[in-house]
This record gives structure tokens, C-alpha cells and sequence, in this order.
């Protein structure tokens, strides 16, 4: 079976008529969890990014501390594996270790 891509499952659900109220309600929640869940994502991509473009060690430190919060807490409300979180975390430490 060919894999279906996210944009089209949201735009062959875009159409869904709930039949029962607890349906209506959990297509309002996915939306917003899925729209929460987005913009976390993007946030860690950018924190990740601000990490590898850093030539400045110290600043890299800080910078790496609230990166490692966030992938905590990304990991313990399921956003993200727990073992991505501690990959990244692993990959991005040694990156700032390695910085003069």
C-alpha cells in the first residue's frame, strides 16, 4: 500500500463531518494538540540550529542548556522519542565541547 503523506490525510479530513458530539470535540483537540505540537517542533529545529551555527563557546553553553530543557520536555509529553531527545542531546554536547 503507498504511504499516504500528512497534507493529504489533513486535506481528505478537512471534509469529515463528525456524527457525535465527543467527535466533534476530539477533531477540535487534535487540531489544536497537532498545532501545539508544530510550532514545538519548529522550536526545537531552531534551538538545534542557534546550537550548530555557534562559534562562540560560552554562548553555545547557555544556548545548549535551554536546548537540553526543552528536548526534555518535549520528550516526557511525547512530542518527540525519548531516545531522539537523548541522541540530540548527546550529538549537541559533544559539538560544544569540541568548540574553542
Amino acid at each position: 500500500m503507498a504511504q499516504i503523506s500528512n497534507r493529504t490525510l489533513a486535506a481528505s479530513q478537512e471534509g469529515f463531518m463528525a456524527q457525535h458530539k465527543s467527535a466533534e470535540k476530539r477533531a477540535r483537540t487534535s487540531k489544536r494538540r497537532a498545532a501545539r505540537n508544530a510550532e514545538l517542533k519548529s522550536r526545537m529545529r531552531t534551538e538545534i540550529k542557534r546550537i550548530r551555527t555557534s562559534r562562540d563557546k560560552a554562548k553555545a553553553a547557555v544556548d545548549l542548556k535551554r536546548t537540553v530543557k526543552l528536548l526534555d520536555k518535549l520528550a516526557s509529553k511525547g512530542i518527540i522519542h525519548r531516545n531522539k531527545a537523548a541522541n540530540l542531546k548527546s550529538k549537541l554536547t559533544a559539538l560544544v565541547s569540541h568548540l574553542q
